[in-house]
């Protein structure tokens, strides 16, 4: 017999899908064909990592592919154990399959807190089979679980929940009188329900959470019909999904260079927007126009990193949040601004050559001579002055080393102050 949740339990945890067919979303995951669906129906069950934002049902769907494979569920913390406690649970997982014929399932709640050590302990009993590791994270596996694990896993997308499934939870939470609020009464126009799905950004326990204190607030009030002002105050402002030391933090630095780089500064502003409102350290942002000014602008607008370099200055004499209104100036001139990356480029080609190329002497007629010795074996001779041609320019003159005269580094492009560029040196080339 299934045990049931105590009325006390928060509604997100009542309302926990207790089998596939009640889990909402996924589909590509669980709907017809789906891989993982077809590994719970087929009893081939291996170890995998669901990878996903929170509130989208990992720990649920693990507990739910433990219960239709009649396997045994453990849960393991990646913060309170060592290596001690993982062969502990191995051996009992080991003596519990010899009795009984069946698999452990050890669940691991943001496995990608494990460090090296723990989870190479795995390894052995997750190749033998003594377990089925089943771990779910917000980071990405890549970048956390070692590769010796990560390959004997499939990994698991899992995705932010639309609009739509968000509806349907709620709309099933307001109707189920067992578990959900359905004994209470409550009504919910589609409009108050669609609220709380927009604030709730792809996230099932934020919604539900939310719903179970509008509905307290919508209770204390007297009144059987959720309201639009029950909603907002439960949940105040919509949910930024934001991560400073997380993969998300560098998913949106990234859109804000890109739109900066496509010239869209609608797109520019959002996603400026988007972090600095969660919190993000708006020195951070600055520092990334500033590198943006050089790498994507360059010499097409010169101006560009002056203005960028005085943003990052405002934000560290006037603070927050009135220094925003300064980034947001940088980020929409750094989208208007004409773009270039011949300096990101050349810079990249000539490093390369000093890197992997040999270390070529200076010419003897660019070195420094101080002394009379230096003079004497040739340092500086030869050397011509630059000021005394009236092109400021001495043409004849080589300045890279004899085995690299045929390197072009920087190779200006047409567009803003480097179209000038380009026309002085085609004709100084001439």
């Amino acid at each position: 017999m299934a045990m049931t949740r105590p009325s006390r339990a928060p509604l997100a945890d009542r309302m926990r899908p207790r089998n596939l067919d009640e889990f909402i979303g996924q589909t590509d995951l669980l709907q017809g064909h789906g891989v993982l669906r077809q590994m719970v129906e087929g009893g081939a069950l291996s170890s995998f990592i669901l990878w996903g934002p929170p509130g989208v049902g990992k720990t649920t769907l693990a507990r739910i592919v433990t219960t239709q494979t009649e396997s045994r569920w453990m849960q393991f913390s990646a913060v309170t154990s060592g290596i001690r406690e993982i062969k502990q649970v191995m051996s009992e997982a080991e003596a519990f399959i010899s009795m009984e014929g069946r698999k452990t399932v050890l669940f691991v709640d943001e496995v990608h807190r494990f460090n090296k050590a723990q989870q190479d302990a795995f390894l052995p009993y997750v190749e033998n089979g003594t377990i089925v590791l089943v771990g779910a994270t917000t980071e990405n596996p890549s970048f956390e679980i070692n590769s010796a694990l990560l390959s004997r896993m499939k990994v698991f997308i899992l995705h932010e929940l639309r609009d739509e499934d968000l509806l349907i939870i709620l709309r099933r939470a307001l109707v189920d009188a067992e578990r959900g609020l359905g004994a209470e009464g409550i009504q919910a126009s589609e409009d108050v329900l669609s609220l709380l799905a927009v604030y709730s950004s792809g996230d099932a326990r934020t919604a539900l959470n939310s719903l179970e204190l509008a509905f307290l607030l919508c209770k204390r009030r007297g009144q059987a019909q959720l309201g639009e002002s029950d909603v907002k105050a439960a949940i105040q402002q919509a949910v930024l999904k934001y991560d400073k030391t997380g993969e998300n933090h560098y998913n949106l630095i990234s859109a804000l260079h890109k739109s900066m780089r496509n010239s869209d500064p609608d797109a520019s502003l959002y996603w400026l927007a988007r972090m600095l409102e969660a919190g993000e350290d708006p020195l951070f942002v600055a520092r990334r126009v500033v590198r943006f000014a050089s790498e994507d602008i360059g010499l097409a607008a010169p101006q560009a990193l002056g203005l960028a370099v005085s943003a990052m200055q405002a934000i560290e004499f006037i603070g927050m949040p009135e220094g925003k209104l300064a980034l947001a100036q940088a980020v929409v001139y750094m989208a208007h601004a004409p773009k270039s990356n011949a300096i990101y480029k050349g810079y990249g080609a000539a490093a390369l050559d000093a890197l992997n190329t040999i270390q070529h002497p200076v010419p003897l007629h660019l070195r420094n001579a101080p002394t009379a010795l230096m003079k004497d074996i040739g340092y500086g001779k030869g050397y011509d002055y630059a000021h005394n041609h009236e092109s400021g320019r001495a043409g004849t003159m080589h300045c890279l080393p004899e085995e690299l005269l045929h390197k072009r580094y920087f190779e200006p492009t047409t567009r803003g102050f480097e179209g000038k560029l380009k026309n002085q040196s085609q004709g100084s080339d001439q």
